[in-house]
């Protein structure tokens, strides 16, 4: 990417392998490392949009950074909301930024939303496809592998996401999300279970209609609509939808029985303080337990759940608090294999 597009900065989080790319580099950017340099590079006054797309807490700090500099964020990296959204939320009021989404349900919201006041809005409907075990027996779950697991039947992502959308986690951070991206209580977000993964979310207006986003499962069409939000949109950015093609289109209630993770979600957010914070934590800790085989696919859930119970929920004060907490929790996660 550096030798293609010549930028003036990168950053690496690892000193090491920050070193190891100067080496291989002849274009003239500048290599930074750590945490802070890349909080900084999101910052910079030259550049009129930053695209947060770090995987995981460890994106929060620089869209923070973003936020203050007054930034318009194209916001892909969702966990910086599951974690700090009332901080940020603050935040983006006080200093004049602005979000927009980059997730592909949210970008539908987002979309669907134009031209509309918010007092219009009865609730927020997430669509999930179900994830590749959707209709799997919940004996087989226990069995399931990590590279079973990454095989997402409509979209091509990284393992991280890959997972989280099996075990629907993904779209519980999705619920949390977009309580804070579009200001509604979480009793008005709905997720329904739609498998061809065409109609990417919907909103429902006082009235009684539903206004939906459709396109295939790209997620181009997202990321341009944010990279060039408010000037309109990009010709041929995905191909054409023909839903003559497409044919039938299926939704599903959700199985809660199967897929907890959205009310455990749900139950977060009405707690408040760091629970949400605490609640993608233990995630990212669980995701990884199970790709190192400590922990079988369908005990996910289950360790974040057993977490919450064994870590206390604090106020969010700020953004270094959440940080430091994602640092705590990691200490603590054999403690929680330990009563699991």
């Amino acid at each position: 990417q550096i030798a293609e597009f010549h930028p003036k900065f990168a950053a690496l989080i690892e000193e090491p392998a920050a070193a190891e790319l100067r080496k291989k580099i002849r274009s003239g950017t500048e290599i930074l490392s750590g945490a802070e340099a890349i909080a900084e590079l999101a910052a910079l006054p030259e550049s009129d949009m930053v695209l947060a797309a770090i995987v995981g807490v460890a994106g929060l700090r620089g869209v923070e950074r973003a936020v203050r500099a007054g930034k318009q964020i194209a916001l892909a990296n969702k966990e910086s909301l599951v974690a700090g959204g009332a901080l940020l939320a603050g935040l983006c009021k006080e200093y004049g930024s602005e979000l927009i989404p980059v997730d592909s349900e949210h970008s539908a919201i987002f979309q669907a939303l134009q031209g509309s006041i918010s007092c219009d809005i009865e609730k927020l409907i997430l669509t999930a496809s179900g994830g590749p075990f959707l209709k799997r027996s919940l004996l087989e779950l226990s069995s399931i592998t990590p590279e079973q697991a990454v095989k997402h039947p409509n979209w091509s992502m990284g393992a991280k996401i890959s997972i989280d959308s099996a075990t629907m986690v993904n779209k519980a951070l999705e619920l949390i999300e977009a309580c804070w991206l579009f200001g509604v209580p979480e009793d008005r977000v709905e997720v329904i279970i739609h498998p061809q993964s065409i109609i990417h979310s919907l909103v429902e207006f006082c009235d009684g209609t539903q206004v939906a986003q459709l396109s295939w499962p790209d997620m181009k069409g997202a990321i341009s609509y944010a990279l060039n939000y408010p000037d309109g949109r990009v010709p041929g950015v995905v191909k054409p939808i023909r839903l003559d093609q497409v044919g039938s289109l299926e939704f599903l209630p959700l199985d809660n029985a199967r897929f907890p993770a959205v009310a455990l979600a749900r139950s977060c957010l009405r707690q408040g303080g760091s629970a949400t914070a605490l609640f993608n934590s233990l995630n990212e800790l669980a995701v990884q337990l199970f790709m190192d085989g400590r922990i079988s696919f369908a005990q996910i859930v289950s360790f974040i759940e057993r977490g919450l119970d064994i870590v206390k929920v604090e106020p969010a004060r700020s953004i270094q608090e959440l940080c430091e907490l994602h640092e705590q929790v990691k200490l603590k996660a054999e403690l929680v294999l330990a009563e699991f």
